[in-house]
């Protein structure tokens, strides 16, 4: 996180923060224009005077991050007002004025508070404080669940319940059967409570309070109801799509036949990661403008490079004019680096399509 603002309206405070800001160099810090050092034109440091109430409305929008030098019980009084939702409210991190403790406020997980916290902390030889059950408890903190692989969640509503379903170590159900494997990073074994299957039919017979489901497939209404009545679904980046089109292919068509294609498939478009294709396509706009629009991957291969790969329909046409034996099928075993695909070639009007899914 780099977009950070750091706070101090005392002298010590003063002192801390700028000792802070050359492990933090990006942040920009903000004191009192009473502690002026006379460098702060220099530093890119803001100086203000009166309360530093008046100044949050505007800090809450601009950054992702405001550290304070402030009393805890001050800063709650501060920020209530201004308060809108924990997916749009900065994290917010408080230090005490001696820089002992530096403590998680507000906006843990998905504002990344925990996590700015940890790193402060690291920084001025402080005591961490995390609140977070499943921080304290080290399990699954459901509302930031595989982040880091990019997973998102498709809707939000049930995340308190089954959050509190798992620090309460409640039989919870963990359905995958897509994405990355190595989500469980505690230095204990996965809970006797938790249990992991990797197909629907497994999770059929099995009793659970709550379900996290990770997966690409559109859901049945049987399963939604079996599934996430408490549950969270999260969409995995695993699904890649190598594409091969005609020069001047509108972005309309090339996204047309994306979405006819998925829907017939039962794939989540939110499960997309990429687009591949052949390098004489890089400048190819209708491809540019679909992954810019839903901000995927676009990624591109030499024919040397397509032509390694074993596809099941090289089409001595498609060599004619590309050099490369195959596009799509190639480009989407390449980019997903899977050994077979999920759907080799659908030709649609000026679009060819191939779907590779990375378990």
């Amino acid at each position: 996180m780099d977009n950070i603002a750091i706070v101090a309206i005392t002298k010590h405070g003063v002192e801390l923060i700028r000792d802070l800001s050359t492990s933090m160099p990006k942040a920009d810090l903000y004191y009192m224009k009473k502690f002026e050092r006379g460098d702060e034109a220099e530093r890119n440091i803001h100086l203000f005077e009166g309360s530093i109430r008046l100044l949050l409305p505007d800090m809450f929008k601009k950054y992702d991050g405001i550290i304070m030098v402030i009393s805890l019980g001050a800063v709650v009084r501060m920020i209530a007002p201004i308060l809108i939702d924990k997916k749009m409210d900065p994290a917010i991190v408080v230090i005490d004025d001696k820089g002992e403790f530096v403590i998680s406020v507000l906006s843990g997980h998905i504002g990344g508070a925990n996590d700015l916290t940890r790193v402060v902390a690291s920084y001025i030889n402080a005591t961490p404080v995390i609140t977070t059950a499943s921080d304290v408890q080290k399990t699954i903190p459901v509302d930031i669940f595989g982040r880091e692989f990019g997973w998102v969640i498709e809707d939000f509503s049930n995340v308190t319940p089954v959050s509190a379903a798992v620090v309460n170590e409640e039989p919870l159900l963990i359905l995958q059967e897509s994405g990355e494997k190595t989500w469980w990073k505690h230095d204990r074994s996965l809970p006797k409570q938790m249990k992991v299957v990797q197909s629907y039919e497994e999770a059929v017979d099995i009793d659970f309070n709550a379900a996290l489901v990770i997966t690409h497939r559109i859901l049945t209404k049987e399963q939604e109801q079996k599934l996430l009545t408490n549950g969270v679904l999260y969409r995995p980046k695993s699904v890649f799509l190598g594409i091969g089109c005609n020069r001047g292919t509108c972005m309309e068509e090339i996204k047309s036949v994306i979405y006819e294609t998925l829907k017939e498939h039962q794939i989540s478009i939110h499960s997309v990661k990429s687009i591949a294709t052949i390098d004489l396509k890089k400048d190819e706009e209708g491809l540019i403008q679909v992954c810019d629009e839903f901000g995927w991957e676009f990624l591109y291969y030499t024919a040397e490079q397509l032509n390694a790969i074993s596809i099941k329909n090289p089409s001595e046409t498609v060599y004619k004019f590309t050099g490369a034996y195959g596009v799509s099928e190639p480009a989407a075993l390449l980019a997903a680096g899977v050994d077979e695909l999920f759907l080799e070639k659908k030709k649609n009007g000026n679009v060819t399509i191939s779907i590779a899914i990375k378990k």
